[in-house]
């Protein structure tokens, strides 16, 4: 889909990469040196998606986006920055920043955070309920397309991991939100998921509850989770015959990817555990 999209950097660098990667999508690209003259075009000539970047001089992106959103709620925004912080990423979550992208980033990042910024409707983003460094509370609409911006929007906030540990609680969350989103929210994006995020000097938690009826364990033929020692791919042919697509690891790996796994008696709601620092005898 086409869109015009206003990029609004400092680097000419960054605007000559963003201008070659946008039109190879056959999209309208429009460029603007500073957060003033972006509040100017997109007042006389709108966009679909806005990319700003969060350092720049006189006013940063955090202020134009602020700005911004009081006069338009549903244009999306994707914040960009060399230098990011778990403060900046909240920031840019209460202003409703549909995705957050890492200077450098890869031109297949960019792309992707453009495509999901045009795939859900303006009127349809995650809510921010609760935004502290060490305790984030959303709401997540309940598409697919939501999934990979708000993994690259929390990967932000733990940035200061080693990156084994990053990438091993990242990998888990992801896989429960899309269960959550796709089995227990139908893909529906009128529906939504409930995410938190917890973080301490010894843990990361994440909780995820979505609105669906919950699910037994014992049921779930189609999950690698239960198939028997003797047969470890008994769920794949359960799926064909279900006429789902490949897959059913999620619950398995994300489970050797935590510490603790806890689910509700309704199996809708699930916490990850990750411990920084192992719990010491006596709590």
């Amino acid at each position: 889909m086409a869109a015009r999209i206003l990029v609004v950097d400092d680097e000419p660098d960054i605007h000559s990469v963003i201008d070659k990667a946008l039109r190879g999508e056959g999209h309208d690209v429009l460029h603007a040196r500073d957060a003033f003259e972006g509040l100017d075009m997109l007042a006389r000539e709108g966009a679909d998606v806005a990319l700003l970047d969060i350092m720049m001089p006189g006013m940063d992106g955090l202020e134009m986006l602020s700005l911004l959103r009081q006069k338009d709620r549903e244009l999306r925004v994707v914040m960009m920055t060399a230098m990011s912080t778990p403060t900046a990423v909240i920031s840019a979550m209460r202003e409703q920043a549909c995705d957050f992208l890492a200077k450098p980033f890869e031109v297949d990042a960019l792309v992707s955070a453009v495509r999901s910024a045009l795939s859900v409707p303006g009127d349809i983003s995650i809510e921010v309920l609760s935004a502290r460094p060490e305790w984030i509370e959303l709401r997540v609409p309940c598409t697919p397309d939501a999934i990979d911006p708000l993994e690259r929007l929390m990967s932000q906030l733990k940035t200061d991991l080693p990156p084994e540990t990053r990438e091993s609680v990242t990998y888990a969350f992801r896989e429960m939100l899309s269960n959550a989103i796709e089995h227990g929210g139908d893909s529906d994006p009128r529906r939504s998921v409930e995410v938190g995020y917890l973080r301490s000097p010894r843990l990361i938690l994440y909780r995820i509850k979505d609105p669906g009826e919950g699910f037994s364990i014992d049921a779930l033929h189609h999950a690698a989770l239960l198939n028997p020692e003797n047969d470890p791919i008994m769920h794949e042919r359960v799926r064909e015959e279900m006429g789902l697509r490949p897959g059913g690891f999620g619950i398995l790996v994300a489970r050797e990817l935590v510490d603790e796994m806890i689910y509700n008696e309704r199996h809708n709601e699930v916490i990850l555990i990750k411990y920084l620092d192992p719990p010491r005898e006596g709590g």
